[in-house]
């Protein structure tokens, strides 16, 4: 059996350094892969700066993680922060780090395009971190897969592939950091460098100077979490008039015993929650996947236009913007879709609600040729806040 190569060279036209599809066969939650210049030339859209700048944002997740050398000790400050703080932070063995950036900050969101070979529903965010010289966050693994991409200045990766690698964690820190940690694979990343490791692969950046490093997540919701959502989803469907019953109930031989009866009748009331129907799942997926660790609320807007006045500017040459913080997927439902969105669900046909998921913009063609029923659930979503419109451009 060949061996794959766990290092490869990217280029403009292929940031994975080969077919999309080759490498979700080879690689994507198979084995790790570094690719050089997978983004040739990158420059950073956000600077240092502008990520302190974030971190001080009330709205805006940010940890600040310090490593005391002596001692060994780990620190985890977490956000908003002060902008005193960074002035007053050490030379060396400290890394910021920016949950959601591409919600703020439109040149970073930009970079979700390059990721479209996967679906849209199973990324999550991009973090972003500011590391000064010598800045980790410790050797640990991640549940999910994730994407590194260096974007100025060069940071150490060290993973550890072996199948039996050590993974339990330290007692005496905050972090899940790992207790043992011993790579057999050591790398510097330079900016435009991809690092690629799927979900529970011991791993540990350090940076070489001060950097700065994207961190393109995935949603991997656990078996828990789908289990206990799915549950309330079912439940909250039941009449509550539909509860355990027992006509056939006979003397027991011992009042407090469970008996196997007794079970028999809980499986059987359990026994319509065990496997939903095909569109059953499909809504209530759609509806979780859309709001599963939603970086915020879309508050509801307070003057939001009428839909006549936003067909109006349409026509005049105005936008509907989304909101960054919207989520939206569909699901074929027979011959028409179902449109999620952050936890809501719209029927509608299916060329309207693979154009309503896939635009961040919509102009006047596009909310045109939507079908009443997306029509119907656009001016909805609008006056959710869903959407800003932005008027047509002032005449000179």
């Amino acid at each position: 059996m060949k061996k794959l190569p766990v290092e490869v060279e990217g280029s403009a036209r292929r940031p994975l350094g080969m077919p999309a599809a080759r490498f979700l066969r080879d690689y994507w939650q198979k084995r790790p892969l570094l690719i050089r210049n997978a983004f040739p030339g990158f420059v950073s859209p956000i600077t240092p700066e502008d990520l302190a700048g974030l971190a001080c944002e009330q709205a805006v997740l940010s940890r600040i993680v310090v490593h005391h050398r002596r001692g060994d000790r780990w620190e985890l400050r977490n956000g908003p922060f002060d902008e005193a703080v960074f002035p007053a932070m050490p030379q060396r063995d400290w890394t910021l780090l920016v949950q959601d950036v591409d919600k703020w900050d439109l040149d970073v969101r930009a970079l979700l395009a390059y990721f479209r070979f996967l679906p849209a529903w199973r990324l999550d965010d991009i973090m972003v971190s500011f590391a000064a010289p010598g800045g980790s966050v410790g050797a640990h693994v991640d549940q999910y897969d994730v994407f590194l991409l260096q974007a100025q200045g060069r940071r150490r990766w060290q993973i550890d592939t072996r199948p039996d690698a050590p993974r339990g964690f330290r007692p005496d820190a905050e972090l899940k950091l790992l207790r043992h940690f011993e790579p057999d694979h050591d790398w510097v990343l330079a900016p435009g460098d991809m690092l690629y490791l799927p979900p529970n692969l011991p791993h540990h950046g350090v940076a070489v100077d001060a950097c700065l490093t994207f961190s393109v997540g995935m949603r991997a919701p656990s078996r828990a979490e789908l289990l206990l959502d799915l549950a309330e989803a079912l439940a909250a469907a039941l009449p509550e008039e539909d509860r355990y019953a027992d006509p056939d109930l006979e003397p027991p031989a011992d009042p407090f015993e469970i008996d196997a009866a007794a079970l028999a009748r809980v499986r059987a009331a359990l026994s319509g929650m065990a496997a939903p129907d095909g569109a059953t799942l499909a809504d209530w997926f759609g509806r979780f996947i859309t709001r599963y660790r939603s970086g915020g609320e879309i508050p509801p807007s307070r003057r939001a236009p009428t839909f006549d006045r936003v067909l109006a500017s349409l026509e005049r040459g105005g936008r509907l913007l989304r909101h960054p913080q919207a989520r939206y997927a569909w699901a074929r439902t027979g011959r028409r879709a179902r449109l999620f969105a952050n936890g809501l669900g719209f029927d509608m046909g299916l060329r309207s609600a693979r154009s309503l998921a896939a635009a961040d913009e919509l102009e006047a063609a596009t909310v045109a040729a939507l079908d009443a029923a997306a029509q119907k659930a656009l001016a909805s979503l609008v006056a959710r806040g869903h959407y800003v419109l932005r008027p047509p451009p002032r005449r000179r």
